[in-house]
């Protein structure tokens, strides 16, 4: 993802700290079915107020991707602030689908 202008990028853990609002994906049923898991990784930017605002699929299998991104679509996370100014971020997530959860 190309970043805007007065984005920043910031490392996918530092970020993880800074959630407020993060509603678990819903195991999609024909993965289920499948026994398919694994993760989604997402490249997400996140708005000066700490919404979600753009969303790329970086990698995923394609029956999980669509339950990735109806989550992390709801996801807020706290306003970053540069020079006490909020900044738009750019950052990746990863959406972990495990069997048996």
């Amino acid at each position: 993802m190309a970043l805007p202008p007065g984005a920043i990028r910031i490392e996918a853990s530092a970020q993880q700290a800074k959630l407020v609002s993060a509603p678990h994906p819903v195991y999609p049923p024909t993965a289920r079915q499948a026994q398919v898991s694994g993760t989604v990784r997402l490249s997400v930017l996140i708005g000066k107020d700490g919404a979600v605002q753009h969303i790329e699929v970086m990698s995923g299998h394609p029956l999980l991707v669509p339950a990735a991104l109806d989550s992390v679509r709801q996801w807020v996370y706290q306003q970053t602030l540069l020079n006490g100014q909020p900044v738009q971020v750019a950052t990746t997530v990863d959406v972990n689908f495990q069997l048996g959860q």
